[in-house]
């Protein structure tokens, strides 16, 4: 039998970092019945990351305007798909919309979209064009898919596939002497649920006084978030690591303890997608504290890989990181928990889920 031929579309490609560019890139990376040509918008250095990855991938140029971008992009992949006719189309961000209509309409091309969760909040009107020409929707998670329920998608065409992990064994490190909390997350969100954990600290360090908390990541609140640990007295135990190399990000998670991102769902819906993260605290061993709302009820397993908790009551998050703090034994069997679900998550596995359900679709054309 043939390769199937994939067109992927997406706005988002490495080498800008992202959840969404990880996703495409592994994804197709570890296709092997399927042969994908990218479609993705112009980066800064793609030349030179195209040519090392040994990727198809086609860009389309940049404006300063994000929405002509993204109808350039669109426009781009229409006329590609008429030209080349793919078996299946797989659409990684609703505003190819136009694209997987038109596609579906001229062409009668299987297409598939991919849903992750803001963006669903944030193109409504978008989000229910590509769902409702979207021979089947990939959701992240189940909190995604009832999203996309909630977008007027047929359930019947949901498939969730949660994303992928790039697996290796941690090596056997030293934990840090003082008890360790660590979040990794770009300072961006407010969700994410920094400001909770500040407000739980000063609860944490009346039973574990010497903690300390290591974030990794930098954004526009990282102002904000330094003025509160002075306010709230705990600036002398929180160390802001910034933007840090895979490598050193890796090195802190080795020594922390425990892994804390109590992440809520905005009021306008969205938020965590899924949460990839806490499953890459699993890979180091780290049993995870996460609000056991949206996507992470997907990744986290409540009382086994770690607790979930209300993300915006303080004094929750602080029990729960007192607990697995003093609870050493408890800790060490949700690390190893975690580290064990987490290896099922490999990408060869969540690739080919995708890649049987685009198989499938080509039979079935």
């Amino acid at each position: 039998m043939s390769a199937c031929r994939v067109l992927v579309a997406t706005p988002d490609f490495p080498p800008d970092h992202g959840g969404i560019q990880y996703l495409a890139y592994r994804l197709v990376a570890h296709f092997e019945a399927a042969s994908p040509r990218v479609y993705a918008l112009e980066a800064g250095g793609a030349a030179e990351w195209d040519g090392a990855h040994g990727i198809d991938v086609r860009r389309v140029p940049v404006s300063s305007d994000r929405r002509v971008s993204i109808a350039r992009l669109n426009a781009a992949v229409i006329a590609e798909a008429v030209r080349s006719r793919p078996d299946v189309l797989l659409a990684m961000h609703v505003t190819l919309a136009p694209a997987v209509a038109a596609i579906r309409r001229l062409l009668g091309t299987p297409t598939v979209t991919y849903v992750h969760a803001d963006e669903v909040v944030a193109f409504p009107l978008v989000a229910r064009v590509a769902l409702r020409h979207s021979t089947r929707i990939i959701a992240v998670s189940r909190y995604t898919s009832d999203l996309a329920v909630g977008a007027r998608a047929d359930d019947a065409r949901i498939t969730v596939i949660p994303p992928g992990i790039d697996w290796v064994e941690p090596p056997v490190a030293p934990r840090d002497p003082r008890p360790t909390i660590v979040t990794v997350a770009r300072l961006e969100d407010r969700y994410k649920g920094h400001e909770v954990i500040l407000r739980a600290l000063p609860l944490v360090r009346a039973r574990v006084p010497d903690v300390q908390w290591m974030v990794v990541g930098d954004g526009s609140l990282r102002n904000e978030l330094e003025r509160l640990t002075v306010s709230h007295g705990v600036n002398d135990g929180v160390h802001f690591c910034g933007a840090v190399s895979d490598q050193q990000r890796d090195q802190v998670l080795d020594r922390a303890h425990v892994f804390a991102m109590p992440s809520r769902v905005p009021p306008g819906g969205g938020g965590e997608g899924f949460g990839i993260v806490y499953l890459e605290a699993g890979i180091h061993g780290l049993p995870v504290v996460a609000g056991g709302v949206g996507g992470a009820v997907d990744a986290v397993v409540d009382e086994v890989t770690g607790l979930l908790v209300d993300p915006s009551d303080h004094v929750q998050v602080a029990g729960a990181l007192v607990r697995l703090l003093e609870d050493r034994s408890l800790a060490a069997r949700m690390g190893a928990a975690a580290s064990e679900r987490a290896r099922t998550f490999a990408w060869p596995q969540i690739a080919g889920r995708v890649e049987d359900l685009i198989v499938e679709l080509k039979a079935a054309a």
